[in-house]
């Protein structure tokens, strides 16, 4: 059978990754390296000043696993690098609690896993879903379902191989299973922010201090994207490149008569 290596960016404890786990059990021999705490946007951060730590731990299954002290593409490295004693032949990085869909890729832990396996060598796809709190009734259901849509695409990115420095990125709608609607290829949508998206705030010396992030997303409903396809209800499959060169620009660009030579 074909490894898997399953890791995340919520940390090893992470529900939506021992679902995971436990989905691709079925098609292949799953290994889990995964970051000791949450590390939510965390992006493609790697860890290269201090030294990291792996332990053994126990999944609420029961099953062993490891944690690592480092950050989710540094739990990818780690392995890679031979810490575990294999090779994955595939890394799949989720279930991801909240959907990774257009401009988010380039902040998201999870998404950066499966590049780090392709910058590695080996196909990578991120899983996301949207779901309330860990205790919400869907919220198993969810994650279960979300799981079950990885593992066939695992299964195919086995059969078939992805092309080179491509990645999968798939988001599933926070349905219950009978109200999926299907499923889509997408491109990368269009998603906002509101700009003012800093929250001033005062300490009790009133000196102040600030949050990022509080503003939710604004998405154009465009439905061949994959911020679109959710909205409608479907499962959003989008291939993701690491060569984010502007090749259509790229004539323009020589055109711009920018010095040859640096005076």
């Amino acid at each position: 059978m074909a490894t898997i290596l399953v890791t995340n960016d919520d940390g090893v404890f992470a529900p939506g990754l021992l679902a995971l786990k436990q989905a691709l059990e079925a098609i292949a021999d799953v290994v889990v390296l995964a970051p000791e705490r949450n590390w939510s946007a965390s992006s493609h951060i790697k860890t290269m000043h201090k030294p990291l730590r792996v332990h053994k731990v126990t999944l609420a299954d029961g099953s062993s696993a490891s944690s690592s002290s480092g950050s989710p593409t540094d739990c990818v490295a780690l392995v890679m690098g031979g810490v575990l004693g294999i090779v994955p032949d595939l890394v799949v990085a989720g279930v991801n609690a909240g959907h990774n869909l257009g401009i988010d890729v380039t902040y998201s832990g999870t998404v950066a896993c499966a590049m780090e396996a392709v910058i590695k060598g080996v196909p990578g796809i991120a899983v996301s879903t949207s779901y309330l709190e860990d205790s919400a009734a869907d919220a198993p259901a969810v994650r279960r379902l979300a799981a079950e849509i990885a593992r066939g695409a695992a299964l195919r990115a086995l059969e078939r191989k992805l092309p080179e420095y491509t990645l999968l990125n798939l988001n599933v709608p926070a349905v219950a299973p009978h109200q999926l609607r299907g499923i889509r290829i997408t491109r990368m949508g269009r998603r906002h922010y509101d700009a003012n998206e800093v929250q001033e705030r005062h300490d009790p010396y009133g000196r102040p201090y600030y949050w990022l992030g509080g503003s939710m997303p604004i998405d154009e409903d465009d439905p061949s994207t994959d911020v679109g396809a959710i909205k409608q209800g479907f499962v959003s499959v989008t291939p993701i490149s690491l060569d984010m060169t502007n090749h259509r620009f790229l004539d323009n660009l020589g055109e711009w008569g920018i010095p040859a030579e640096v005076t």
